[in-house]
């Protein structure tokens, strides 16, 4: 012991009189705190004190726990104002006393029972176990020092005892329960350990005091409310089957879909807890109190009822986790991160020092001189003045930051020039003609005719409160796009599928700027109106511009995938849901940041199919993983892209051309690749409730739909040297490794630079290439509004390039590049294999049907006349340089 180390006792003294009358009391506890004073007081001392006398009694356990929360509550207040520990040490401290204690009598209560006997379950005939459920802070683990604890107590099953005088499972429990309640919370001539509070359970102080899982399922089905959602947030079981409990409890909590209701139901829980503030003269209250530690809290807790149900990383219970994890996921920006954090280590800091001057459950500041300058010198300020520079620069911080989060939407506050009730006066069509809409009667009778159905009246009341903010509100945002009544109808479609779900129609009453991105989307693209009507889950996408147009970064996106699959293990269709709802999220904001003319369609593409390959790569990983009777830790096993996602010429909806290849000695790799390859098809292409990832064809293997599924790196090969036709060597042009084993992408890469550099004899490859287009042509008419097969167009300009890389590979090894067919057109023209003046103005045009097929598809349309227009000289030329090649 250092000689000056009673000194280090002395700021405790002088600030806590609780600490005062302990050491008055125990001189004995004076003197152990200054000698283990260097070190926090650990679970295992704790475990250990409580070991070194055994107990015959409730009243010898209650003796020595209190004597623990002595010895525990003595060293934290040293070492706390000596500044030796920190706010995460003190709340580990306290909350490992908490599970300490709850865990010591529960292990008393648990002995043999001769009268009763041990409870059994009726349906499992196994013993059954109190489970003790923290909450609040307890559960969170962020306990703070004069806390009370919160408890619910639960039993997995009902049944009897199996003793001389039989009870129920719940009388036995409810014994236990009553018994532990008074071992932890009496107060005694030694204290108290901690106050037991136990209104959180079902029906509160009216209810039982134990229930069975049954009855807590029941409960939380029939009357659970809002504020109970939010309670349960930090529940956690402390003893028995807590996944079970989980399993229970988490659906109540988090919703599958994002829950923006949560955003209403938290504010009105604010305002209650503000009235009572008010009501009590409590406005100095750090805890309840505007910019308070309860503000922090419902921050962080609104967004994991919102989100908790898509992210498992939001179902953590301490609020600085959770405040982290919702910067990392960018649902806050970093900064207000960083403040929240700040704020909350302040106040919990100061309210654990305004604890620990009388050892009082009190959050207020004090009002007495003496304890303000104690507060103030144990804060590390040299008065009480320059405190409180400190303490609202801080509660100013949460209270914005709170305000940004929870202020009333603007939707809701708003003066629409239109109200629903107005769509029935006579000059209801006047009035949106002179907005701009076409036809005025169409519309509104499309409105009176939902607003009237009995879907509509049928609606909970909260719905079609939402439902007379967002329509008005819709009715003058479409009027500022070009085609107002199809905006409109649009939308509308998709409000009316979406009505019932009460979480849609909250997100566009409680954010007016997502309304608006949404009605940017439909007034541009039918494609996406469909896209986000099939997937309303990506409403979401819409709250946070700065995401929604943020180009990707997929070596970024692709280890936030892996990670969030992690949290799907042992559940096959979460993972596949969890691929789903990444996917899906990734081609909305693509087609938002196309609409918005921040891509280029070349760049769109590559996006695309950017995505397709990581989809592929995770898919394999996680289906491998799965996979019985896996040889090896990863497969010698790869997916080539052909067509669109070989070339990167993907579109939205594009399916996915592939060929599996295999490079494994095994003599039964044939029959496991194949299986693997199966599951592969059966995960990107089922239709589970997160809907689907793409469609798969696997007619370009090596003898098509009657080939093997896979195929080894020998068996390929000899195909293509011996017995694939001209067009699967036309095919394997646009091919490219995708996903799976590098070193088999690694030979396919040489060997497709070999199959096109084979010598060839040119009149021979003309005639087939004339001949498949022919077939084509009888299949695919050559419409003049057909971008894809008119003559002149594309499919013309990859035969194009496709017969000139066959005649040529072998003298210019350039055109082996799978750089696309633009590029390659301005290869084969500087190797002067075709003219310029013939190459520049197919490139054009090639550039531009895409354009225009792109265009098209965004609004399930056909390219229009004076487009196609436009390029008929452009495509004349492309006409000329068919015929140069062709004709000879």
């Amino acid at each position: 012991m250092h000689n000056d180390q009673p000194d280090l006792l002395a700021p405790a003294l002088a600030h806590s009189t609780y600490l005062q009358r302990l050491f008055y009391r125990y001189p004995e506890l004076q003197a152990l705190t200054s000698e283990q004073f260097g070190q926090p007081f650990s679970r295992e001392e704790m475990l250990a004190f409580l070991a070194q006398a055994p107990v015959y009694s409730d009243e010898e356990l209650k003796r020595r726990l209190r004597q623990l929360r002595q010895r525990v509550m003595a060293r934290l207040i040293a070492r706390e104002l000596a500044r030796l520990s920190d706010l995460p040490e003190a709340v580990t401290t306290i909350s490992d006393l908490a599970e300490v204690a709850i865990t010591a009598a529960l292990d008393w209560l648990n002995q043999p029972d001769e009268r009763h006997g041990e409870p059994i379950g009726e349906d499992s005939s196994t013993r059954q176990q109190l489970i003790v459920v923290g909450m609040g802070k307890l559960g969170g683990r962020e306990l703070n020092v004069s806390s009370d604890i919160d408890l619910i107590f639960v039993y997995p099953e009902d049944g009897e005892t199996t003793g001389p005088r039989k009870i129920s499972n719940h009388e036995f429990f409810a014994l236990q329960g009553k018994r532990l309640i008074n071992l932890i919370g009496d107060n005694t001539d030694d204290g108290f350990v901690f106050r037991v509070d136990m209104r959180l359970r079902p029906f509160g102080d009216s209810g039982p005091l134990v229930c069975s899982f049954a009855a807590l399922e029941n409960y939380l089905l029939t009357q659970g409310r809002e504020w109970e959602r939010y309670a349960w947030i930090k529940g956690r079981a402390l003893s028995g089957d807590a996944a079970g409990l989980d399993e229970l409890v988490q659906p109540f909590v988090f919703r599958k879909y994002l829950d923006y209701g949560a955003y209403q139901s938290m504010r009105d829980l604010h305002s209650q807890i503000r009235r009572e503030v008010q009501r009590r003269d409590k406005l100095d209250n750090i805890k309840l109190g505007p910019g308070g530690i309860r503000e922090i809290e419902f921050i962080g807790q609104v967004f994991q009822l919102i989100r908790g149900g898509r992210s498992k990383a939001l179902r953590q219970r301490a609020t600085r986790v959770i405040l982290r994890e919702l910067g990392q996921q960018g649902t806050l920006p970093e900064e207000a991160v960083a403040d929240l954090d700040a704020a909350y280590v302040f106040l919990r800091d100061l309210e654990h020092r305004i604890m620990y001057l009388d050892d009082a459950q009190t959050q207020m500041l004090p009002s007495g001189e003496a304890d303000r300058a104690r507060i103030a010198s144990s804060m590390n300020y040299p008065d009480w003045d320059s405190f409180l520079v400190a303490l609202n620069y801080h509660r100013d911080k949460v209270a914005r930051q709170f305000e940004q989060v929870f202020s009333q939407s603007p939707v809701e506050g708003s003066n629409s020039s239109q109200d629903l009730s107005s769509l029935q006066d006579e000059q209801a069509a006047e009035r949106l003609e002179s907005k701009g809409y076409i036809n005025a009667a169409e519309v509104i009778r499309r409105l009176q005719s939902y607003t009237s159905s009995n879907r509509y009246q049928q609606m909970p009341e909260r719905c079609r409160k939402r439902l007379d903010i967002i329509l008005p509100a819709l009715i003058d945002t479409a009027a500022d796009y070009p085609s107002p009544d199809v905006t409109l109808l649009r939308v509308l479609d998709l409000i009316e599928s979406v009505s019932r779900r009460e979480s849609y129609l909250a997100l566009l009453a409680e954010h007016p700027q997502a309304l608006r991105r949404l009605t940017d989307l439909y007034s541009a693209s039918s494609w996406v109106s469909q896209y986000l009507t099939r997937h309303p889950i990506l409403l979401d996408e819409l709250l946070d511009a700065r995401l929604l147009y943020q180009e990707p970064d997929w070596a970024v996106l692709g280890a936030r995938l892996r990670e969030d699959i992690r949290e799907y293990d042992g559940d096959t269709e979460g993972k596949m849901d969890c691929l789903r709802h990444f996917q899906h999220a990734q081609i909305f904001r693509l087609v938002a940041q196309d609409i918005a003319g921040m891509l280029t369609l070349e760049k769109v593409s590559d996006h695309l199919s950017d995505l397709a390959d990581l989809i592929l790569s995770v898919t394999l990983e996680e289906v491998w993983r799965e996979l019985p009777g896996r040889h090896r830790e990863t497969p010698a096993f790869a997916v080539i892209g052909y067509g669109k996602l070989g070339g990167k010429e993907l579109g939205y909806g594009s399916d996915l051309d592939c060929v599996f290849l295999f490079d494994d000695a095994d003599p039964n790799a044939q029959e496991i690749y194949a299986r693997f390859a199966k599951r592969i098809v059966s995960w990107l292409t089922s239709l589970t409730s997160a809907g689907m990832l793409y469609d798969i064809d696997l007619r370009l293997r090596p003898n098509g739909a009657s080939g093997l599924l896979v195929s080894s790196l020998e068996a390929f090969s000899e195909y293509q040297h011996k017995s694939a036709w001209v067009w699967e060597h036309q095919a394997i042009s646009r091919a490219r490794f995708a996903a799976g084993d590098r070193q088999i992408g690694q030979w396919f890469e040489h060997f497709r630079c070999e199959i096109l550099s084979l010598p060839r004899d040119a009149e021979a490859l003309r005639q087939e290439v004339q001949q498949m287009r022919e077939r084509m042509l009888e299949t695919h008419p050559a419409h003049p509004d057909d971008v894809k097969h008119l003559r002149g167009g594309i499919v013309d300009i990859e035969f194009i390039v496709q017969f000139l890389i066959l005649a040529h590979a072998a003298r210019c090894p350039a055109l082996t590049a799978n750089s696309g067919n633009i590029a390659l057109l301005g290869v084969a023209s500087e190797a002067g294999l075709i003219p310029a003046e013939l190459a520049e103005p197919s490139r054009y045009a090639y550039r531009e049907l895409r354009r225009l097929q792109h265009a098209a598809r965004l609004n399930d349309s056909k390219p229009g006349a004076a487009e196609l227009e436009a390029l008929a000289g452009h495509l004349e030329k492309v006409r000329e340089l068919w015929t140069q090649l062709f004709a000879q």
